[in-house]
């Protein structure tokens, strides 16, 4: 298969030099780990004494990586992205908020955001996070099968509630839904919840996906079980495949608890297990869908090589391919000028409040080997190709 994602001239389309340029410095500074650490001490400190650098975070990292503010500040990246055929999840990525009037803020930002996938072709998926509904601890404990308070059971049966009301609303309107993986501690509460939703409202076909983070050497185990369950009961199953977001934590915590990390062994490891997970998928197609996450070439080639082996239409609709706003255009955008079904997230929220998350990417991105070098050389070649010094 031709090499298609070193075509930065399509990657970078929408970039104006001054865009490009303000990448290719954000990488530079993301590609440097104790320079990262600095920035992410200093900006927390300056959020945290309310000094003015909301428009300086704005200017710089959050406009790179966030669609806007608010759903409707997010409209514009959304129209414009689409006029390459690029498509957009808008995620509201206000994290590690643990009241109830937040859960309820955020329950209201997904359906509100349903409403907005409804009635917009160039946003085909809504998602949430399972902790923006309720307690990670909550989740901990329900998983672990604690006995709860019945404080606690109330709690839960509210959480239990806001998901039934997400996933109800995404059927009634058709809109898919995407539930994002989280630590694998509280994961599998939410998997029960999740696969209770897909019982329900995937007996046609996929609106409700969970995420399968394959750095986990239990996933595909999980996924073949769920598809012995799907079978005998009549249901699809819809899942967003990625490698995992939480893999110091993940390991600091098994090493501080005594149990074996739920990490696979190397970098190898969770490459061979997300490449067996699409294979697996793709074997069964006929009551799965598929959404690829990932900024992965080769998982991303294997995909189309599957896609024309078997005969599937590039633009079927349960394949997509997904990567994060500011990361990978290389792979989303010439994906779709071949005729891909590709979506970006969006993350969306107040400067101050998504912050979490920008750093937790930050931080992603340089222990990710060779992903930050690889945005610079990529944008580099296109200031080479546009004369840029």
């Amino acid at each position: 298969m031709d090499k298609i994602f070193n075509n930065t001239e399509v990657a970078f389309s929408l970039k104006s030099n001054t865009e490009l340029d303000r990448a290719y410095f954000l990488f530079k500074l993301i590609a440097n780990k104790p320079l990262v650490r600095i920035g992410t001490a200093v900006t927390n400190f300056a959020l945290k004494a309310h000094l003015p650098v909301e428009g300086l975070i704005r200017a710089t990292v959050f406009d790179h990586f966030c669609g806007g503010v608010n759903e409707l500040d997010c409209l514009s990246v959304v129209d414009k992205i689409f006029t390459k055929g690029v498509s957009s999840v808008l995620d509201y990525s206000v994290e590690g908020k643990e009241d109830e009037l937040q859960f309820d803020f955020a329950l209201n930002m997904t359906l509100k955001t349903i409403e907005f996938a409804k009635e917009h072709q160039a946003i085909p998926f809504a998602v949430f996070k399972p902790t923006g509904l309720g307690r990670l601890d909550l989740y901990t404990k329900v998983g672990e099968k604690h006995p709860l308070s019945s404080d606690e059971q109330n709690e839960w049966n509210k959480v239990k509630e806001r998901f039934e009301l997400v996933c109800k609303t995404a059927h009634e309107n058709n809109v898919s839904l995407l539930i994002d993986a989280e630590e694998s501690w509280m994961q599998d509460a939410a998997d029960d919840l999740v696969e209770e939703m897909m019982r329900k409202y995937n007996k046609e076909k996929v609106i409700v996906f969970n995420t399968l983070q394959m750095y986990r050497w239990d996933r595909l185990d999980y996924l073949k079980q769920l598809h012995e369950k799907a079978k005998a009961e009549g249901f699809h199953i819809g899942m967003k495949l990625v490698r995992g977001a939480y893999m110091e934590k993940e390991n600091l915590r098994a090493k501080e608890k005594g149990y074996p990390t739920p990490i696979c062994v190397s970098k190898q490891a969770t490459d061979d297990n997300f490449n067996a997970a699409i294979d697996y998928m793709m074997h069964h197609i006929d009551k799965m869908a598929i959404f690829a996450g990932t900024h992965n070439e080769e998982s991303s080639y294997k995909l189309l090589e599957m896609l024309a082996e078997n005969g599937i239409s590039k633009s079927d609709s349960r394949v997509w391919f997904g990567q994060l706003y500011g990361m990978s255009d290389n792979i989303s955008y010439n994906l779709a000028e071949n005729g891909y079904n590709v979506a970006k997230y969006l993350p969306f929220g107040p400067v101050r409040d998504v912050m979490p998350y920008l750093i937790r990417r930050a931080e992603e991105n340089t222990s990710v080997a060779g992903q930050t070098s690889r945005e610079l050389n990529l944008l580099k070649t296109e200031r080479q190709r546009r004369k840029l010094k």
